[in-house]
Order: C-alpha cells, then sequence, then structure tokens
C-alpha cells in the first residue's frame, strides 16, 4: 500500500515556486513547454534538495524525449486513466450529480480571493488551482488545495505505480503541502483502493475548507 510522502517546511515564497513550477509542468505540454523550460529549471534549482530533485527528475526526462512524445505521453496519461485525473473534484464526486456543486465551491473560492476565474478548462483543473495558490496572497487559496490533499496523494501514487514521470511533478506537489492528518490518510486509502465514486456517498468533496462567498476585492484573472 502506497504511503503519503513526507512533507518538507517551505517558506511561502519556496512554496510559489514550487506550485507555480508544477502548474506550467502539469499544463498540455504545447509548443511553449520548450521555451518554459529553462525558466522553470532556474527557478526550481533554489529548492531544497528534496524538492529540487523531484522536478529535475521530470525536467530530464522531458529533455531527453521529443516534443511529440511528451504530447503522446500526457494524453495516455491523464486523459484515459481514472485515476491520473487532473480535476480535483472527480476524487470525491466522481461522475456524480455533487460534481456540479463542488464546481461552483471552487469557483466561490476562486471569488472570495478576488479572483474570477476565466479560462477554457473547469476550475477544478490541478493546473489552475496551483497557480491560484503560487499567484495569490489570500489564505484561501492554500485552504483550496489542501482541502484536497487526498486526492493529490491518489493520483500520485497512481502515476507512481504506472512509472510515469508525471509522478514526480505530483510528489513534488504533494511535499509542499501541510502533513496530513489521519482523517485525510483513511479517505486517501479508500481512494487509492477503491478509486473515485461511480454514485453519490457520503464523501466530503471540500474536506476542510470552509464555505467562502465573494469578497468584492478587485478581480484577477487565473489562467488553466
Amino acid at each position: 500500500m502506497p504511503r503519503p510522502v513526507e512533507t518538507l517546511k517551505l517558506t511561502p515564497e519556496q512554496r510559489r515556486v514550487a506550485h507555480m513550477a508544477a502548474s506550467l509542468l502539469l499544463e498540455y505540454p504545447g509548443p511553449e513547454f520548450a521555451t518554459r523550460m529553462p525558466l522553470i529549471e532556474s527557478s526550481v534549482a533554489a529548492l531544497p534538495e528534496p524538492l529540487a530533485a523531484e522536478f529535475a527528475t521530470f525536467l530530464g526526462h522531458a529533455r531527453a524525449v521529443s516534443s511529440t512524445a511528451l504530447e503522446q505521453e500526457y494524453v495516455a496519461t491523464f486523459d484515459l486513466k481514472r485515476k491520473c485525473c487532473l480535476y480535483l473534484s472527480y476524487y470525491a464526486a466522481g461522475d456524480t450529480r455533487r460534481r456540479g456543486t463542488a464546481l461552483v465551491a471552487f469557483l466561490e473560492a476562486y471569488r472570495a480571493a478576488g479572483w474570477e476565474f476565466e479560462a477554457d478548462e473547469l476550475p477544478d483543473f490541478l493546473p489552475a488551482v496551483l497557480e491560484f495558490s503560487a499567484r495569490s496572497d489570500s489564505p484561501v487559496a492554500a485552504e483550496l488545495i489542501a482541502a484536497h490533499r487526498e486526492g493529490l496523494e491518489v493520483l500520485r501514487a497512481a502515476l507512481a505505480r504506472i512509472d510515469s514521470p508525471y509522478a514526480a511533478v505530483a510528489s513534488a506537489v504533494c511535499m509542499s503541502l501541510p502533513e496530513i492528518d489521519v482523517a485525510t490518510r483513511e479517505r486517501y486509502l479508500t481512494l487509492v483502493n477503491e478509486g473515485p465514486p461511480t454514485e453519490t456517498v457520503g464523501l466530503s468533496f471540500l474536506g476542510n475548507l470552509a464555505p467562502y462567498s465573494p469578497t468584492g476585492a478587485p478581480h484577477e484573472e487565473v489562467r488553466a
């Protein structure tokens, strides 16, 4: 049975760098990906060694394969495998009616921090949530991603199980988050065993995230 990764004590700036790097690396590796890599490599090199090593593992792989191969690998990993989904609400709500409510909660969290989500992706898309965490000073951003820690651990474990290079990026994200409690670990183990729900169950899609309403602060745009 896979165990959650050890977490690291990071400064707010280190966490921002890690989350922004992970956001860029977990997006589809389109034409701009190669030009972004040098900047990502230089930014993550200053992170604590265990974290920098995870990013270096993935970046080394990305440099070793062709852009076409990396694109194909991305699609095969994230579009075709149920437990490797990049949409966070899927791990707790699955393909159920509760998924819609979960997505609304993500939008409310963005607005509570003074952001407006304007992107082609759904608001629970992991790269968008990571960018939100990296760029927002609001505690809502940190609480939003931390509330979905069990889903992130399931994603990491699933990627590791298929020996995907993306497992290193998922591990880096999990390392950057607060240590998980017993209840979160139990939910994680359940999800690892059973996968996302296919019908409505009693698992909270918000974890420990409190409800928020818009603050009326000036809005910024979240990319996805």
